[in-house]
């Protein structure tokens, strides 16, 4: 098992031997020579530090898209994107454990993985090389020390209680990076960065002077229970998001306009007795309505995340419940599912085989500064080089997941696989599709304050029933 890095240290996606991955070479005397390490480093730096820069810039440029191009470029990055997707590559490098060849569904794309055999054969980009660029991009949010104190609170770091309120911000992070740069969007190499990419990060920093930021949910989600120092659950934290998202626009009206979450946001509930656990609803009608609302009265449909929060089971995750979250990743919607181990949130943003692959929010990092304005800044901290993963029978059963749907179409293409999953779904559906409410069922208000979380479902724990440490014992292995 790889080993993160020390707490405090923010690890960086550029610098995939910071961690000590690379074995020291030494001289007869016990000290290497330090002009053979500087000259080992240039080459190392060189060859593992940016194998995707090397890909891009042959894709890129119009010089390069010839194979016979020149001096032979075209067949150095072919070799070295081998070399990336071979478990050898992964062994050199002393990770203990490297993906299957099965197929990885990360975010609603499918990466079709080969063996290190059929890899030498194999030029294709969306192996090993292409997912893991694509890993690295998503935005990361993790345990922040030293920000401005939450509220009345003396809480000055999250560390221990805020993963749920971290695992979110990913899952609505990475909403905005869809709707804002796309869902082919890879984080570039060279500076300056795009305007909206800093403009997102800008927007989960961390005091009450960001929009989403931790200081900002918390007081969104006290009616909820969420307050400094308590853990909650993802029926909370969902509420939570829906009454911020509301706040921010009203805030936005007054000033400009400017800066307002741009989609509208539904958080899926059931009927009467599906506040007791049973299958949320989606209701095509209100997802317009909230789409017409967006739009300040007209009937355009407008862009919308959908929230559903879920119970599938009482102590532990119902097996039957395993094939359906997994197909929900093969959806061009998927935004993934927060969710982990009881008392340990994640940001799940794949699955492969029986694993679900995931993004960890308990790394303790120093809280940064991002000017919305500041294209140089430095985005390291907000991007992971370790994965990691978990058996998806694991999970606990209080569970949230995510969708985007970009316009009508995208909507109506979600509410057609939806509807096909719970055909597949033997009487147990995950979440159900319909086009209207039901006269004899009343439906949760979107801005009703009370709401329920289902039997079973607990949204606040108490910090010191968990594992200080944040550690959850899965494995994980190290993303280059």
């Amino acid at each position: 098992m790889t080993s993160l890095p020390d707490k405090g240290v923010s690890p960086s996606s550029s610098d995939p031997l910071s961690e000590g991955n690379a074995a020291p070479s030494h001289s007869s005397s016990g000290q290497e020579d330090p002009s053979l390490k500087q000259s080992k480093t240039s080459i190392l730096s060189c060859v593992f530090n940016s194998p995707f820069n090397i890909f891009e810039a042959h894709q890129d440029s119009p010089a390069n898209k010839s194979p016979k191009s020149s001096s032979g470029s075209y067949g150095w990055s072919r070799v070295l994107r081998r070399i990336v997707c071979t478990g050898s590559m992964w062994r050199f490098l002393g990770v203990s454990k490297v993906l299957t060849s099965s197929d990885v569904w990360f975010l609603g794309k499918c990466y079709k993985l080969v063996s290190e055999e059929s890899s030498s054969d194999s030029d294709s980009e969306s192996g090993h090389a292409a997912f893991l660029e694509d890993f690295s991009s998503r935005i990361w949010i993790t345990y922040r020390k030293g920000f401005d104190a939450i509220s009345d609170s003396k809480y000055t770091s999250d560390v221990n209680w805020g993963c749920m309120v971290r695992s979110s911000q990913m899952l609505v992070a990475q909403a905005l990076l869809f709707h804002h740069l796309g869902r082919s969007w890879r984080k570039p190499s060279q500076k300056p960065y795009n305007p909206e990419y800093i403009g997102i990060l800008h927007m989960f920093g961390d005091s009450e002077a960001y929009a989403f930021s931790i200081h900002n949910l918390l007081q969104a989600g006290r009616s909820y229970g969420l307050a400094a120092g308590s853990w909650v659950g993802p029926y909370a934290m969902c509420r939570a998001w829906q009454t911020l998202v509301r706040t921010n626009r009203e805030q936005s009206e007054v000033v400009d306009g400017h800066g307002s979450f741009p989609m509208a946001l539904y958080v899926v509930s059931g009927d009467e007795d599906g506040e007791r656990g049973g299958a949320p609803v989606v209701c095509i009608d209100v997802a317009a309505q909230l789409c017409c609302d967006f739009n300040k009265g007209q009937s355009t449909w407008s862009p919308i995340l959908l929230l559903v929060p879920l119970v599938l089971g009482l102590d532990k995750l119902n097996p039957r419940y395993i094939p359906l979250l997994k197909e929900t990743f093969t959806f061009p919607q998927s935004l993934g599912i927060l969710g982990g181990k009881p008392g340990t949130s994640t940001y799940i943003a794949g699955v492969q085989d029986d694993r679900a692959l995931y993004l960890d929010p308990h790394e303790v990092q120093m809280a940064v500064d991002i000017a919305a304005d500041n294209l140089e800044a430095d985005t390291s901290s907000y991007h992971c080089s370790t994965m990691r993963d978990l058996a998806l029978d694991l999970i606990d059963p209080s569970l949230a997941i995510g969708f985007y749907c970009r316009d009508k179409d995208d909507f109506d293409d979600f509410c057609s696989r939806a509807s096909e999953l719970v055909d597949k779904a033997n009487g147990a559906p995950l979440f159900t599709v319909v086009q209207s409410v039901q006269p004899s069922k009343q439906m949760y208000n979107q801005d009703d304050v009370l709401g329920s979380s289902g039997d079973g479902m607990v949204d606040n724990i108490n910090v010191g029933d968990l594992d200080g440490s944040g550690g959850t014992g899965e494995e994980e292995w190290q993303i280059l």
